[in-house]
């Protein structure tokens, strides 16, 4: 049977291999060499904001009201339940295997919320924000950003479907403390899909927004704005 790679396929494949692996799992993180972020002030030298709770973060995310016509808000996907193996690429191998399932638990930043969108059944997009120390989130976004950038191609088996991923880096726009940003390019069974990945830090606030290149640049600054919002 041929099985075709679908956006929600490649959405939650996205967020099992790059979001659970953001956060430091039990020892001391360090600046991923050669790091592919764009950074206006080190983390270190960052205001002392607060960290934010995972209701305050839900609060943040944008609505269907704030994305406007054509948007629908799909259900919460479980966690823990991807299927994914990794092959050819030894620096997402030794992130664990938990980085790549998504099974890992308390390897993610306990501080988090999530809402994905369908837009009139012709694209998908998908707002996460996480909140801790401004040295911890960049440390651990650095470390999966540069891992993935550094592998211009492997494989994931996503369940029994192949996954052919090819990376590639590209300028992230000039907001916030750092960001970070890249294209990606899933091949199942002749079918090509293209998505684009942008990782903002602010302060104590990461926002990433993944999906259909178009709807990522449309709605980044408006979720920017309200994921930073203050009073």
């Amino acid at each position: 049977m041929r099985v075709r790679v679908s956006i929600s396929t490649v959405l939650g494949l996205t967020a099992a291999l790059i979001l659970t692996a953001c956060s430091p799992s039990g020892t001391e993180s360090r600046p991923a060499a050669g790091s592919s972020a764009s950074t206006d002030s080190p983390a270190d030298n960052d205001r002392d904001d607060a960290v934010l709770s995972s209701p305050e973060l839900a609060s943040r995310l944008l609505g269907e009201s704030d994305l406007g016509t054509g948007y629908t808000r799909k259900p919460d996907r479980p966690s823990g339940n991807d299927d994914v193996t990794v092959l050819g690429c030894p620096a997402l191998d030794d992130l664990g295997a938990d980085a790549a399932t998504g099974s890992g638990g308390g390897l993610d930043f306990p501080h988090r919320a999530k809402a994905a969108f369908t837009y009139t059944g012709n694209g998908e997009v998908t707002e996460e924000l996480y909140s801790d120390t401004g040295r911890k989130l960049s440390d651990g976004t650095g470390r999966i950003f540069d891992a993935m950038t550094g592998c211009p191609a492997y494989q994931v088996l996503a369940g029994s479907t192949p996954i052919d991923i090819t990376t590639q880096e590209i300028p992230a726009p000039r907001l916030g403390d750092e960001q970070w940003s890249h294209l990606l390019t899933f091949s199942s069974e002749g079918a090509d899909m293209v998505v684009k990945q942008t990782a903002i830090r602010d302060g104590s606030v990461l926002l990433i927004v993944s999906g259909s290149p178009a709807l990522v640049d449309r709605h980044l600054r408006a979720a920017l704005t309200k994921a930073t919002a203050t009073g």
